[in-house]
């Protein structure tokens, strides 16, 4: 059932979450092996259905296993009930992504999803899958190589909106105010985008103290990098802090707090529990929601149709270019800052989380008095 798919026109038509696609057919492609490491799928589909390859980076982040895979997966078998999908998840490790990429060729998947741990790998991979007629969608993160679509948000507004609530915390002080920019693993290019929209805001009125890269977003490594932060500027060194995720937020925040500095701004990205708890409380000021179920249903509704030889052009109506390709069928999300007198607005009203979820006991005191809930 593989066929091979390149879009050259980008539609304008109005972007839906909901859309009707043609029945899969008859034949059943086996179930889901959720302990995968990137073995091949014994049913390919035959005639009906299909087997569509989910390849996500790293288990890490609450992100990827909790919303990321099940929506994706979700969304799969609500449009196609005889599609299968075969998962694997990399764990920040590109060799095994590129075993687990290419095991699905062998295995016969018809569709790759794919959020690389290091984009600038995967430009050979997709030439081999575009040369066997497996579409690829690029998930989140823009694979290099010819990719079939690509669905994220538009990243350089994230970190756009990360560099102004820094200064929005920061209220009269901002102008000349020194930032330490803690950024993301330079193998994701989403991180690059992040810091040069932070930069873009901050600079002009902030100055920017100390910037570091931090691999892998590891939030040890994060929490390393502040302590030489700490200790190259002083402990009133700087005023504020740009942190590119919730995860390695939580580091620096440790860090902070060893140092006993507690009154400078630390913002984030995701939207992670522990990251909206740690606003409650007024350890971080500000992360940025980004909405997971739309941007997994979307990646989900291209592949089945990208399976099914119909047109995406009305899912995908925004154009991209990478290092490798140009004019690439994409779908690029708006972002939305996350304060504590926001989170009601936002995570909870979009039911990302419940009160409930961020209101345990040990923050129950905060909520009221935040009046979450």
């Amino acid at each position: 059932m593989r066929q091979q798919l390149r879009f050259v026109g980008i539609g304008v038509a109005t972007l839906a979450l909901t859309v009707a696609l043609a029945a899969c057919g008859e034949a059943g492609g086996g179930d889901d092996d959720d302990n995968n490491e990137g073995n091949g799928n014994e049913g390919n589909g035959g005639s009906g259905g299909g087997t569509i390859g989910l390849l996500l980076p790293e288990d890490s982040t609450t992100r990827y296993e909790s919303f990321d895979r099940p929506y994706i997966e979700g969304k799969i078998a609500e449009l196609c009930e005889d599609c299968t999908v075969q998962y694997s998840n990399a764990s920040e490790d590109t060799n095994l992504q590129k075993q687990q990429f290419d095991a699905m060729l062998t295995g016969g998947v018809d569709v790759i999803i794919l959020d690389p741990v290091d984009a600038s790998a995967t430009g050979s991979w997709v030439e081999e899958a575009a040369a066997e007629g497996v579409p690829v969608v690029a998930y989140d993160r823009l694979a290099e190589g010819p990719i079939d679509a690509y669905v994220s948000y538009d990243n350089e507004a994230v970190g756009q909106l990360q560099g102004q609530a820094v200064l929005d915390a920061l209220g009269d002080e901002a102008e000349g105010a020194r930032v330490v920019m803690i950024n993301g693993s330079p193998t994701d290019p989403n991180a690059a985008l992040f810091k040069s929209g932070a930069e873009s805001v901050l600079e002009g009125t902030a100055e920017i103290v100390f910037s570091q890269d931090i691999d892998g977003w590891d939030s040890a490594l994060a929490n390393e990098e502040m302590n030489a932060a700490i200790e190259s500027l002083g402990e009133d060194g700087f005023d504020a802090v740009y942190v590119a995720n919730d995860g390695m937020a939580a580091g620096v925040i440790n860090a902070l707090q060893a140092a006993g500095i507690d009154d400078v701004p630390v913002g984030g990205q995701d939207a992670e529990l522990a990251g909206l708890q740690r606003i409650v409380t007024g350890e971080q000021t500000f992360t940025i929601y980004k909405g997971l179920r739309a941007e997994a249903e979307i990646t989900a509704e291209i592949a089945v149709r990208l399976l099914n030889g119909e047109d995406i052009a009305d899912l995908a109506p925004d154009s991209v270019d990478s290092p490798t390709d140009s004019g690439i069928a994409s779908t690029l999300l708006e972002p939305i800052p996350v304060t504590v007198d926001t989170i009601n607005d936002t995570v909870i009203a979009d039911e990302f989380y419940a009160a409930s979820d961020i209101c345990t006991a040990d923050f129950a005191d905060a909520c009221e008095a935040a009046g979450i809930g």
